[in-house]
């Protein structure tokens, strides 16, 4: 086929024109792309920092409304805590949501250890208490070698999870150690072997909490070595 100089001009110019038609849809999804990856910084920036004032709120809370917890906000929390990591993702928590009113009055008045008293333990509306079912090599024989008590680790991060959804649902709590654990398990029926390690009180706060003073960073941090 022969061009003359009017046809191979307008073939050029399409060609031109359709580079600049690429270029201009390249620019404009890069600058797109671009905008979304701001977006979604900004966005993490701004969830960092309701995260660490969620941290900053969250204080122990020791008076109580007479109010019920849904059990879909429970769910919530009980939610967070399946995501908590674990030595060899075992997992070794258990979680016992005690609602019923006759329970929570016996842990009230026979399992407390004295010295200690606990009376805004009465008005929770849940007591929550949780338990570790270990296993051999995990949580035993490995513990001997390394002298790390894993399942205690893994059930520390697995409680916070838990209390700081509570947090995040205007939930108050409190972790609570002073107890018999022997009366624990024999008012929920508690397996021998399960260990119980922490009761947590919770319930919708009847009056504003507030964190203790804390230490500063650098009482608490040492870098690369003890100095």
């Amino acid at each position: 086929m022969i061009f003359n100089f009017t046809s191979w001009s307008i073939f050029w110019i399409l060609i031109l024109f359709n580079i600049l038609f690429f270029l201009s849809k390249s620019t404009i999804f890069i600058h797109s792309q671009q905008t979304v990856y701001y977006k979604n910084l900004k966005s993490v920036i701004y969830d960092m920092d309701n995260f660490l004032e969620l941290i900053k709120k969250r204080a122990s809370c020791r008076k109580y409304l007479d109010k019920d917890i849904p059990e879909e906000v429970i769910s919530y929390c009980l939610e967070a805590v399946k995501h908590a990591p674990s030595a060899c993702n075992k997992q070794p928590w258990k979680f016992i949501i005690v609602k019923d009113k006759e329970l929570r009055k016996l842990i009230c008045k026979k399992a407390l250890l004295p010295g200690i008293p606990m009376p805004w333990l009465h008005n929770a509306p849940v007591i929550v208490v949780i338990c570790t079912d270990t296993s051999f090599v995990t949580h035993n024989f490995a513990p001997a070698l390394s002298g790390v008590k894993y399942h205690l680790i893994d059930a520390g991060i697995a409680g916070e999870h838990f209390v700081l959804a509570a947090e995040n649902q205007n939930l108050g709590t409190c972790w609570i150690g002073w107890f018999k654990e022997k009366q624990i398990k024999k008012i929920l029926s508690i397996p021998k072997k399960i260990k119980v390690l922490s009761l947590i009180s919770l319930g919708y706060p009847a009056e504003n909490t507030t964190s203790p003073e804390k230490k500063t960073i650098e009482e608490f941090t040492h870098r690369d070595t003890w100095k």
